[in-house]
């Protein structure tokens, strides 16, 4: 009777996966990196009673370890800030009210090391100080398995792994171009401007027709950067759903369309295979015409032939030993027990009866 195959095989379970961005989304609204924050949302989900309804203690596990990988993922980048406190503090609630005995640890990966050894230091300059308690309790308690991998290595793997989907509303947006419009260096680039008009205005020998800048960059640099700041904003707050569903559309019309392609790939390398294997005549045999064969004699001649053929057999130890000693086959006739007999005597004598054995 096979095996029953188990519930929980894959790294991350759907359905857990959408608790987890339940929760997270609620955590996220509340624009607040705050502990007792995250613990009343917490609270009000019941989000501890995940783990019911799990008998076995190897599928509980199994199911720890994938929610602690769940939480892991939301706790890297490339989420934004917030979302990151919010995996790491899903991290705590899960190891600290998991059900499994011993409990199930957190694994991070030795390629994900230098991200979380700089979340906790921009953490701890931007006195977040819960944040770095909470990373700092799970150290002490031995939550924290330094591993290679971030998950489980086994030979029963799966032909097409399902892909790490992203949540496009945690990802943390470019700011880069928000700091710049609302710095001072819009005003700096404007006074470099004035400076550079006066000195040419002053210098005689330099024509007033000469221009090496544009007089109006730093109006349109602005108006360039209010646009994307703008078009940002606008397509963040679109309904991502759509988005997702024309992108699944897309991908299964491209997966069609390379699955099509690779059939015929396919067909085509049989074909050549199999008309490779053909054997032309040469030119010189091709205008004679088939002779007429008897079917009876040849196939008869055919197994004589393959009979005598199967016949063949080397030839024994004895035959290549008398053939090394240089003894010809005459002399192999004689009997072994007359060995000893003139060579010029080569009557067969008959050999005397002997007694037979006693037989109580």
């Amino acid at each position: 009777m096979p095996r029953a195959k188990p519930v929980y095989v894959d790294i991350y379970d759907e359905p857990l996966t959408e608790d987890v961005e339940e929760i997270l989304a609620r955590f996220q609204l509340t624009d607040s990196v705050r502990y007792e924050v995250f613990s009343s949302i917490w609270r009000e989900m019941c989000f501890s009673d995940v783990f019911i309804g799990i008998i076995g203690m190897s599928e509980m596990k199994r199911f720890c370890r994938i929610t602690l990988g769940t939480a892991v993922k939301y706790f890297l980048p490339p989420y934004s800030y917030q979302i990151r406190v919010g995996g790491l503090y899903l991290m705590f609630a899960l190891y600290h009210t998991q059900p499994a005995i011993p409990p199930v640890k957190i694994r991070f990966a030795l390629k994900d090391w230098p991200q979380i050894q700089k979340f906790v230091k921009d953490s701890e300059d931007s006195g977040h100080l819960d944040v770095v308690y909470i990373y700092q309790k799970l150290v002490a308690t031995g939550a924290i398995h330094y591993t290679a991998m971030p998950h489980f290595l086994s030979y029963q793997k799966q032909r097409k792994p399902k892909k790490k989907t992203v949540c496009a509303e945690f990802i943390g947006r470019t700011t880069a171009v928000l700091d710049l419009y609302s710095a001072d260096v819009l005003e700096e680039l404007t006074n470099i401007q004035s400076h550079y008009e006066n000195l040419k205005e002053a210098t005689v020998e330099v024509s007033r027709q000469v221009n090496m800048t544009h007089q109006d960059f730093t109006p349109r640099l602005k108006d360039c950067m209010s646009e994307f700041l703008m078009w940002q904003q606008k397509t963040f707050s679109d309904d991502k759903d759509q988005k997702s569903g024309d992108d699944e559309d897309e991908e299964n019309k491209a997966a069609e369309a390379e699955s099509c392609s690779s059939r015929a790939r396919l067909l085509s390398s049989i074909k050549q295979k199999s008309y490779g294997n053909f054997q032309e005549q040469s030119k010189s045999r091709r205008h004679r015409q088939p002779e007429a064969v008897d079917s009876s004699s040849s196939g008869a001649e055919h197994v004589r032939e393959s009979a005598s053929v199967r016949r063949r057999r080397p030839p024994s130890l004895r035959a290549r030993t008398w053939k090394s000693l240089g003894v010809t086959r005459e002399e192999c006739q004689l009997q072994p027990w007359l060995l000893s007999a003139p060579e010029h005597d080569r009557v067969p004598v008959k050999r005397i009866l002997q007694t037979p054995p006693y037989k109580p």
